[in-house]
């Protein structure tokens, strides 16, 4: 069926919920409002607020609370409002959620979804359009994923809360009214798999969340030219499954990565240094990075600069069809 993002996810939580009595909603004004975005709308009435919980606007309290939670067996989904607020909470995440498996030699498991709003395009002010995604995948203990598209985020939802481990669940906003086919009878790969979302054969194109659409965008602008790009979705940012990647690059020669977070540190100098190491010989061109600028997050007006954008990315190829 055809759906949009905020329903693919709204219908993966419900059916997550009808499942595991253990799994429960939590955030502020997820319950009555049924989110800012309307991802958890009808879910308090469904399923009691027991179940849904709006809390208070204290986000380090509550991811604490979702870490005692788990003590007593519960497998808590919390939803953080916007991606900008998610740092007061980011010393229980880092401190608590991603260590308490290794500190306690596996007698404690840390099944916690921490879903966060994240990236730019939809006009928000300050703290409402970050990129957060590198400072949670290189913290050992968590793992970190994003959809792209509705059936993904039905499927992903799923299997993120059904995993004992903590999971930081990053959803594109601006994608969230875009609307897409979502089987819901057959999930289309593992959570922890990256995908080849368009075959090509003349340069690979990494990206994940909001970005791959427009590099979707980009390769249909590309191939009016005759040109073929190859475009992948990673999903999983930690741990990052980059065998296709690499299978791709050596076949291509040539590798572009695309996100919206800032370019120093980002996860675009991982993937570009992993692919290098991999694929040396098979490489006609350096690896090239199409990124966010190493500055805060621009007023909204100026966003439209900021975010990579589809004339950037054919950039980026002319680039590396250069050498």
């Amino acid at each position: 069926m055809k759906m949009s993002m905020v329903k693919a996810l709204n219908s993966g939580l419900r059916n997550a919920m009808e499942n595991d009595p253990r799994v429960l909603v939590m955030g502020e004004d997820v319950g009555r409002l049924g989110g800012v975005f309307r991802v958890t709308e009808g879910l308090q009435k469904d399923f009691g607020d027991g179940r849904v919980m709006d809390t208070p606007l204290a986000e380090s309290g509550i991811v604490g609370t979702a870490v005692g939670m788990t003590f007593r067996g519960l497998r808590p989904v919390i939803e953080i409002q916007f991606d900008g607020f998610v740092y007061p909470a980011y010393d229980q995440i880092v401190s608590q959620v991603a260590r308490l498996h290794f500190r306690s030699a596996g007698k404690v498991r840390m099944p916690v979804v921490i879903r966060i709003p994240f990236g730019g395009g939809i006009g928000a002010v300050e703290h409402h359009s970050d990129s957060p995604e590198a400072q949670f995948a290189m913290t050992a203990g968590l793992k970190v994923v994003s959809c792209s598209n509705p059936h993904d985020a039905y499927w992903m939802i799923q299997q993120a809360i059904a995993s004992d481990d903590p999971v930081v669940f990053m959803e594109p906003k601006r994608r969230y009214w875009e609307a897409g086919e979502v089987d819901t009878e057959v999930a289309t790969s593992t959570l922890w798999s990256s995908q080849i979302v368009r075959p090509g054969s003349d340069a690979t194109v990494i990206a994940y969340g909001p970005m791959v659409k427009t590099c979707l965008d980009s390769a249909a602008a590309a191939a009016s030219e005759g040109i073929e790009l190859e475009v992948i979705d990673l999903r999983a940012l930690s741990p990052l499954d980059l065998g296709p990647v690499v299978e791709s690059v050596r076949r291509t020669g040539r590798a572009i990565v695309v996100h919206e977070a800032a370019r120093t540190l980002g996860l675009g100098a991982e993937i570009a240094a992993r692919v290098t190491e991999e694929c040396f010989y098979s490489l006609e061109a350096p690896v090239q990075r199409v990124t966010g600028y190493d500055l805060p997050y621009p007023p909204s007006r100026a966003e439209g600069e900021f975010l990579p954008s589809l004339d950037r990315i054919l950039d980026a190829v002319d680039r590396v069809r250069a050498y």
